[in-house]
């Protein structure tokens, strides 16, 4: 169930990334150059299966779809789908990869020749182990590769594709316990091979609007002093409910990409040099507390989110509503939520809210925040945190001034 939860959680949560980076400043040029998508899927070979121990090593079959936006440089973010099943060593195999990264391309006379680098989450069933034998559902992944693009007429091309593919899958004490079994044999490194086709569809959408043609001005941007805590826990998409975040930093606000159903399309970049962290001092794989009462411990670390996208309505009002996605990662002292887990996580976060005028550069901000913490399975270990938190903040307008209503 929770490999499910990742990735609906994934494909909501992180769907905006992508348009902030690259369907953004494609739309707002697309007079002058437009980029196409490119859409693909075919046939797909996994060398190997997840429990193909020395002896028992069988390939998987399977298929794979993606979506590369339009690009910057030949430079372009592509999500990718795969999936993969089977039967080997007593156990059923069923799994996909939900991948996301760049993806570089360059033209020679006709053909395309492509390399890319994603990363992402690999999802399977639970008793893919020798003998369906039980295992962890989830791990972190990684895909290096590339390949090449043959046109057979304008809007479609036929791709070879070979990637590299990592994961780290553990085995489980059981179906009713997963607590992750460390060991050696199980492989880790893996390659891939895939044939399909490309679609190069037409660009173009009512739904976007550029922004109007304006005389050069400074752009609009900002300065924010923030602070976020905790007041509560969701328990959907990590395990823990015991632990406590406190950050404060800057974030920086540029107005980037014209407008989308009628609100301002801001980039984000945050920095976290204050991020407290209070978690239970025992704990059991998942992040829950070995023994009552309670002892906690604090972790000290920092936090930096160099990809995201701000909504704002109502610009240039003194009540402006915003929606925020801001991705990135975060750092602790310690092992995070749990010492079977990992120093360095991943971090997501989702705001909504409202920012008010105060003076002709100044402006308050608050909201209700979400904020996860996950290592995304880097190690087996992976109870991650899913904070709800308030935050409030200060900004300075740097760019253009606010009229006086």
């Amino acid at each position: 169930m929770r490999s499910k939860f990742l990735l609906v959680f994934s494909l909501i949560a992180w769907a905006p990334i992508p348009w902030a980076l690259t369907a953004w400043p494609a739309v707002a040029n697309a007079q002058t150059s437009p980029a196409p998508y490119e859409i693909a899927g075919g046939y797909s070979y996994l060398s190997n299966s997840y429990n193909g121990v020395s002896g028992h090593q069988g390939g998987l079959n399977g298929w794979d779809a993606s979506v590369a936006f339009p690009g910057w440089h030949n430079l372009r973010f592509k999500i990718d789908f795969a999936q993969f099943n089977g039967t080997n060593y007593g156990g059923k195999q069923t799994s996909y990869f939900l991948m996301g990264g760049g993806h570089y391309e360059h033209k020679i006379h006709r053909e395309t020749l492509f390399g890319e680098a994603l990363f992402g989450e690999l999802g399977t069933n639970q008793v893919w182990g020798p003998n369906g034998s039980a295992g962890q559902k989830a791990s972190f992944a990684t895909q290096i590769g590339g390949g090449l693009d043959t046109p057979i007429n304008p809007h479609f091309s036929f791709r070879v594709e070979g990637d590299y593919r990592y994961e780290n899958l553990a085995l489980a004490l059981s179906t009713t316990n997963p607590t992750p079994i460390y060991s050696g044999f199980l492989p880790k490194n893996f390659a891939s091979v895939s044939t399909g086709l490309v679609w190069t569809p037409r660009l173009g959408s009512s739904s976007f609007s550029p922004a109007p043609a304006q005389p050069r001005s400074p752009v609009e941007s900002e300065l924010v002093f923030e602070s976020t805590n905790s007041f509560g826990h969701f328990n959907i998409f990590a395990d823990t409910r015991w632990s406590y975040l406190h950050v404060a930093g800057l974030e920086y606000d540029r107005h980037s990409w014209g407008q989308f159903i009628g609100a301002r399309m801001d980039y984000v970049a945050e920095l976290l040099p204050v991020s407290l962290f209070k978690q239970p001092a025992n704990a059991t794989v998942w992040g829950n507390p070995v023994a009552l009462p309670i002892t906690f411990t604090t972790l000290y670390g920092i936090g930096i989110a160099p990809i995201g996208l701000r909504m704002m309505w109502r610009d240039g009002r003194p009540l402006k509503p915003f929606y925020e996605v801001k991705g990135g990662l975060i750092a602790f002292d310690k092992k995070t939520v749990s010492q079977y887990a990992s120093y360095l996580n991943f971090s997501l976060q989702q705001s909504v809210g409202f920012q008010l005028r105060l003076t002709n550069r100044w402006e308050m901000r608050a909201g209700i925040e979400h904020f996860h913490i996950s290592n995304a399975f880097m190690v087996p270990s992976n109870p991650g945190a899913d904070e709800m938190t308030y935050t409030t903040a200060i900004s300075y307008q740097l760019g253009k001034k606010h009229s006086t209503e």
